[in-house]
């Protein structure tokens, strides 16, 4: 495999320079990155086949599009600094590669779904600022909260389906295991998290 991949503005990942697994992270980055440009034309190009446009939705949709297809794209001014890239579920992947830790309770209440384009800015002082600038399209569903005992971490169960839960999210709001917990996740493709919506008491 040959060829670069545009990382910022000052240079370039040299793929040739990448081991194996550097190379399958990077264009996992960009599936993500050129999945969710699609989803947001796709979705303008449905809105201009309606007789009555709303033009502030077709504006918006149009803005998530370009914003979404930055995904490779930082920029330094000398004060700050811009990464953008894609949330894992965890973390935040950026264009760079490397992975940013995002505060679990952010995370949890902006509920970000495996998939989103996000922009990190880091300030002079050093303060890392997120923004979400391309949400993936999310369809709503009903799960059983669990947790393993061995580790104390949370899943949403649905038959043999599972994903990986943010503790903040689920100590949010008292979540127990039984409990019922409505999930977000990607409308397209599989997930290995799930954003918690909200988590209804067994009786």
């Amino acid at each position: 495999m040959t060829g670069k991949i545009k990382k910022n503005t000052q240079d370039d990942i040299d793929i040739e320079e990448l081991n194996e697994e550097e190379v399958l992270r990077h264009l996992d980055l960009l599936r993500d990155i050129l999945e969710n440009t699609q989803a947001n034309i796709k979705k303008t190009l449905n809105l201009l086949k309606e007789r009555h446009i709303d033009s502030e939705s077709l504006l918006r949709t149009l803005q998530d599009a370009n914003e979404a297809s930055k995904g490779f794209i930082g920029t330094d001014n000398g004060s700050e600094r811009i990464i953008e890239g894609v949330f894992n579920g965890e973390k935040m992947v950026g264009g760079d590669g490397l992975e940013y830790n995002m505060p679990a309770n952010y995370a949890s209440k902006s509920k970000l779904v495996e998939g989103d384009i996000l922009k990190l800015t880091i300030t002079k002082d050093g303060s890392f600022v997120y923004k979400q600038i391309g949400p993936v399209e999310r369809k709503q569903m009903v799960a059983t909260l669990a947790q393993d005992q061995a580790n104390s971490e949370w899943y949403a169960v649905d038959g043999k389906k599972r994903w990986k839960l943010l503790t903040a999210s689920v100590t949010y709001f008292h979540g127990m295991p039984g409990d019922e917990v409505v999930i977000l996740v990607p409308k397209e493709g599989g997930s290995r998290w799930a954003a918690v919506e909200n988590i209804i008491k067994s009786s």
